[in-house]
């Protein structure tokens, strides 16, 4: 069943219900924090974003006698939006409550606009993006290619993870090792692994020690059974796929970072289904395509779109196999999917 469309009351109407509630939200947190910093507060000291509540983030302590504690923090009214990952400076309060007083430099984040097309960080300071895809539910090359393109964008290493490699049966392999194929060709890394019976989970290990990674993918891929297999003593919670669509169910309902024994951290991100890229440009997508790089600029026309032009050098590629017909199809997607203001 198709989407029902909100009209532009609704859609007006649904956004000050949001903003209200966010607005009480804000004014209650104003309070708290006023309070706390009314009584007794720690000295200032360094913490690490582990997991993010609305207006609320959970703090590691990273020094002094409180190191590897975890406190309930509440941020100053002029801080900015805080994820998971973030490096901040803070002061311990009583029973385990903080107030966030600063936000230090991110390195790198990932970031994907919300419903209302607004830009939203994902996950901060991370080395990789893995990206999660199985058998079932079905894995999609155009949400892959934008999960690419971000990563790019982002100056993220990528590593893609084929889960449940151990559902490929006669019907689905064709299609898989094909999909398969097209990255490996492009020199991205590839892992199969299967959370549920261990197989490739130590190449994996290797791929995250050191690292700080973060999981991304569709609801149903397998990612929380994958942290479970990677950190049996987390136990996070894992969901069946919904019977009627096939698709995921989401268990993770809030980005968490993990820490691994031997180093290195795992952000656990919620499943989604879409990502869009309305944050980015056009020639940011065309650098996200990899096998493009050498091609971009040597059309005969310098405004040339890569749709039906003459002496374009994109469908000269196409035509000659040097890009593959999945990856024009991702490319001309992501691009009618922009803004007007992105071309």
């Amino acid at each position: 069943m198709a989407k029902r469309q909100l009209n532009r009351r609704q859609n007006w109407r649904i956004e000050k219900i949001q903003g209200e509630r966010a607005a009480r939200a804000a004014k209650r947190e104003s309070s708290a924090v006023e309070a706390l910093e009314g009584g007794d507060l720690g000295p200032e000291q360094t913490g690490l974003v582990i997991a993010h509540f609305g207006v609320q983030v959970e703090v590691e302590a990273r020094e002094g006698e409180l190191a590897g504690q975890v406190f309930r923090c509440h941020l100053r009214a002029n801080l900015p939006a805080l994820v998971t990952g973030d490096q901040v400076v803070w002061r311990p309060g009583n029973q385990g409550i903080g107030v966030i007083v600063a936000q230090l430099p991110r390195h790198t984040e990932l970031c994907r606009p919300d419903s209302r097309g607004q830009l939203k960080p994902v996950a901060a300071n991370v080395d990789m993006i893995v990206i999660v895809f199985a058998p079932l539910p079905e894995p999609h090359a155009n949400l892959i290619d934008r999960y690419l393109v971000a990563a790019e964008h982002a100056g993220i290493r990528p590593l893609l993870l084929l889960n449940k490699f151990d559902l490929i049966d006669e019907q689905n392999a064709p299609a898989l090792n094909a999909l398969l194929a097209v990255y490996r060709q492009l020199g991205y890394p590839v892992l199969e692994v299967s959370a549920h019976h261990g197989n490739g989970m130590e190449q994996l290990q290797a791929q995250l020690d050191g690292r700080i990674s973060v999981f991304v993918g569709q609801s149903g891929v397998g990612k929380s059974s994958l942290v479970n297999s990677l950190l049996p003593e987390v136990e996070t919670r894992v969901g069946p796929l919904s019977e009627l669509s096939g698709q995921g169910t989401h268990t993770t309902t809030t980005a968490r970072l993990f820490h691994f024994p031997g180093g290195g951290e795992l952000i656990d991100s919620p499943g989604i289904r879409e990502f869009g890229l309305g944050h980015v440009s056009r020639a940011d997508v065309e650098a996200g395509f990899i096998e493009f790089n050498d091609l971009l600029g040597t059309c005969r026309f310098r405004d040339c779109k890569h749709d039906r032009e003459p002496g374009c050098a994109l469908l000269k590629a196409l035509e000659d196999g040097r890009i593959q017909q999945q990856r024009m199809n991702s490319y001309r997607s992501i691009i009618a999917s922009l803004p007007d203001s992105s071309y």
